[in-house]
């Protein structure tokens, strides 16, 4: 069996450009970026990863911001904490299910100091952020030395704690654009204990028609049913263009169940998970469209 250790070299930055040449110097699987460090210590901790460098970015302040504009939308730096995003007035005003997704994500401890960005770059299959993210047609601005792009989130994890994120590269901020009249979003996850990961987790945004009468957009993100966070793209397809019934609600649950692929665990089997998820999917969606038709 191979020894791992615990030596590192640490390597604190300062601005965003000397992280990003940090970063440049050296291949993928020598170094770990450090902002948080909620996920990154515990892999440490129970030595599944031994990165030689560690980068730190904790102290990078022009990444910890939340900002709205009515143009753009509200953008949040790679450095903004679980708690502030709880606890910010903007966001609770114009994306309230992001505030309602945090009062539940682990302990106030860790979303004290755990980012938003970080978690979503750990790549958790079961993690809370990335459902109403896709939800809300949210991207995350990946930026490297001397450039930058954008990934939507719903493309942002390719596999089990991996991420579109390539060597050299590093998520700086996370970008949602302004929601239409007439939209609601809801989320709500299944956990066996409050704060833990999700069994199973959806958000559905649905936008309504002038008269509020027929669906004119939906998006539906799912986790915890998946080697990672899915939109279920047919069965939005359901919802589009449609009066929003409790039936055709069912419909599209039964749909999305056709478009995961949970993984059987102690804490249930892949059958119980798919149900699940088509559960919480209808219960979801009646939140959504109350909220849209009271938009």
């Amino acid at each position: 069996m191979k020894t791992i250790t615990t030596d590192f070299d640490y390597l604190p930055a300062t601005t965003v450009e000397e992280a990003l040449d940090l970063l440049s110097q050296h291949k993928d699987d020598e170094y770990r970026i450090l902002a948080g460090g909620q996920s990154l210590n515990t892999a440490m901790k129970h030595r599944l990863i031994a990165p030689e460098y560690i980068i730190d970015i904790k102290g990078l302040l022009d990444l910890d911001y939340i900002k709205f504009d009515e143009k753009e939308g509200l953008k949040i730096g790679a450095l903004a904490t679980h708690r502030s995003l709880e606890k910010s007035p903007i966001v609770r005003e114009k994306y309230g299910v992001l505030c309602e997704m945090e009062e539940n994500v682990a302990s106030v401890e860790t979303r004290n100091w755990g980012t938003v960005v970080g978690d979503l770059c750990n790549a958790d299959p079961a993690a809370d952020p990335a459902p109403p993210l896709i939800a809300l047609d949210a991207k995350l601005k990946i930026a490297s030395k001397g450039e930058a792009r954008t990934v939507d989130a719903a493309e942002f994890a390719v596999d089990f704690f991996d991420t579109a994120v390539q060597p050299g590269e590093m998520a700086t901020e996370i970008q949602i654009p302004v929601l239409p009249p007439n939209t609601g979003v809801y989320f709500t996850k299944y956990s066996q204990m409050l704060g833990d990961y999700a069994l199973a987790s959806v958000a559905v945004l649905i936008t309504l028609d002038n008269k509020k009468e027929s669906c004119t957009n939906a998006r539906i993100g799912l986790a915890g049913v998946g080697s990672t966070p899915i939109r279920a793209k047919k069965a939005e397809e359901v919802l589009k263009g449609k009066k929003i019934t409790e039936a055709l609600l069912a419909e599209a649950a039964e749909v999305a169940k056709t478009e995961i692929s949970p993984v059987s665990g102690i804490e249930g089997s892949a059958d119980y998970k798919r149900e699940l998820a088509g559960t919480l999917l209808k219960r979801v969606g009646k939140v959504a469209l109350e909220r849209a038709q009271k938009a």
